[in-house]
């Protein structure tokens, strides 16, 4: 077995630093990035929506890294600790509600049929715009496509990528 394929410890990430290993990692990221934050969904509801993200996924890197950026934003604790029981919290807006149904419906099967319904698609619709929505939606898949690089390389929960994959020495 080659040392990048032997299992590290619980606290270390099992893969280096995939930017180094596919560095267009940063420019699909980056472009991500500027497309969720083109302002027609606000960031704090961004940052709901991929909280939630992390939590079905059961990722704890996910999970730590969108919670801290709630904080740093100035969320209250009550609604970040609220999201993984949202139905029932008394804290969050319509428009909130609505984007955290849409992230459950896709990220989560429906044995009863599709996982974005009719039904849920008004109601998120009577909140946003066509082009608040599609945010939306990149929103959902900007965390999706780093979830298999948080599930399968377990980056430390907590710890920046710049000191995750510090060199050694």
């Amino acid at each position: 077995m080659s040392a990048s394929s032997s299992v590290p410890g619980p606290l270390a990430s099992r893969l280096p630093d995939p930017q180094q290993l596919v560095p267009e990692l940063g420019e699909v990221g980056g472009a991500l990035f500027k497309a969720v934050g083109n302002g027609s969904v606000p960031r704090t509801t961004v940052g709901l929506v991929q909280l939630r993200a992390g939590q079905l996924v059961g990722s704890a890197y996910l999970t730590v890294l969108h919670t801290g950026n709630l904080r740093e934003a100035g969320e209250p604790e009550e609604r970040i600790a609220a999201v993984s029981s949202w139905r029932d919290a008394p804290y969050f807006t319509g428009a909130e509600r609505a984007a955290l149904a849409l992230v459950e419906a896709v990220l989560t099967p429906n044995p009863h049929g599709e996982r974005v319904p009719d039904a849920l698609y008004a109601e998120a619709s009577g909140h946003y715009d066509d082009r608040a929505l599609a945010t939306l939606s990149a929103a959902i898949g900007q965390v999706g496509f780093f979830v298999p690089l948080a599930l399968i390389g377990r980056p430390r929960p907590g710890v920046s990528p710049a000191e995750q994959w510090r060199p050694a020495g």
